[in-house]
């Protein structure tokens, strides 16, 4: 099968610079991270396609090779097998691309075994997955909650050993290995695999005379409290990982993670556009005729903005970091305030006489179209 073009990979077009390439990997690997993905080979062939695709260009020579050669340019980069996480040589940027607290995210790859499930003991814990909606003013400046969640925890009758009784004997289908070998016949000859253990589980022995409590498993299920410290910055479907605070594995087993997945909510006054946030102001006519100064909130709190004379609706403000805290970072975005101007629809009497005047000399004006509020924001932020 005929490998895709790498540029196609990350849906980024050769002209791309350094930062568009990395943010259309951290796009991917967020989207298709095993942890996301559980048993699915296919997103990790993609999470590794992604991975390779960034390492030959966000490299400026092997990037070169590549736009000149193709994959044939680049062939040498990798070993007989094509492409392996020996290979990947950007460790260094994972930390900028997501951030220490949404670590781990190649940690068990380099380890080992692609995902590293392959590596982890029979018993470990499972890891547990919690959602966390927060809103933009809690993201603007990072928070810490507590979340009660439901674990399993170690049996207090058996100590966790899952026994009544302490005793136990040695499989008698590993012989105490915890591990069984199978040997088959191929084309290629005989082939033999290693496989954990069915009876006992990988652990080597069996429990004659299980808990009442837990029923030999050696834990329970249990309700706590964790504190779960949000940086800054974070994102719609980001998530953190808490190491060692899942469930207890079985019978003493290590303890699996806990992945807090992040969910924004939907503010009613402000929108978020990457740290930078926009708010539309209303103002009066004769606000934006002769000028004034408002007070507009933000989401720390208010702060003061001058409104010259002859503002126009739809005009764009820029208050310099009132935005969100950037992710691993001590840069705040801005808040851009557009100012609509609202025309009056009830009047009394008096309101009407002068607007009547006003009218004649609206007349004497020639009127034009001009750019959208879109247009205007692209260039705004170009």
């Amino acid at each position: 099968m005929a490998k895709r073009d790498y540029y196609e990979v990350l849906g980024v077009e050769k002209s791309a610079d350094d930062a568009t390439i990395k943010k259309a990997y951290r796009k991917l690997a967020m989207q298709f991270h095993p942890d996301k993905n559980p048993d699915n080979k296919e997103a990790e062939e993609k999470f590794k396609e992604a991975s390779e695709a960034y390492e030959i260009l966000s490299d400026k020579d092997k990037r070169q090779l590549y736009d000149q050669y193709g994959h044939a340019g680049i062939e040498n980069q990798f070993g007989a097998g094509g492409f392996s996480w020996e290979n990947f040589t950007h460790r260094g940027d994972l930390n900028d691309i997501f951030g220490d607290s949404f670590g781990g995210i190649f940690e068990s790859i380099f380890g080992g075994g692609f995902g590293g499930r392959s590596q982890r003991s029979s018993n470990r814990g499972e890891d547990l997955q919690i959602e966390l909606s927060l809103s933009l003013k809690e993201i603007a400046v990072g928070v810490e909650k507590t979340i009660k969640i439901g674990t399993k925890e170690s049996c207090d009758k058996c100590g966790g050993s899952g026994s009544s009784d302490g005793a136990s004997e040695t499989c008698s289908q590993c012989r105490g290995t915890g591990q069984v070998r199978q040997i088959r016949q191929s084309l290629f000859g005989q082939m033999q695999t290693v496989s954990e253990c069915p009876s006992c589980r990988g652990e080597g022995k069996i429990i004659k005379n299980k808990c009442t409590q837990c029923y030999g498993e050696g834990r329970k299920g249990k309700a706590k409290e964790i504190n779960v410290k949000v940086p800054a910055g974070v994102e719609e479907g980001q998530y953190i990982r808490l190491r060692g605070q899942g469930n207890v594995g079985p019978r003493g087993g290590t303890r699996g993670d806990i992945l807090v997945l992040i969910h924004e909510k939907q503010d009613d006054v402000f929108e978020r556009d990457g740290n930078n946030i926009v708010l539309e102001f209303p103002i009066s006519v004769s606000q934006a005729v002769l000028g004034d100064e408002i007070i507009v909130p933000t989401l720390t709190g208010s702060v003061k903005m001058k409104v010259p004379s002859g503002t126009q609706s739809g005009r764009l403000f820029r208050l310099k970091g009132q935005g969100i805290q950037g992710l691993n970072s001590y840069s705040r975005g801005d808040q851009i305030v557009r100012a609509i101007v609202v025309t009056p629809t009830k009047l009394n009497k008096e309101e009407t006489e002068l607007y009547t005047r006003l009218k004649e000399f609206d007349h004497k004006r020639e009127l034009k179209p001009g750019k959208s509020f879109l247009s205007k924001l692209r260039d705004y932020f170009s």
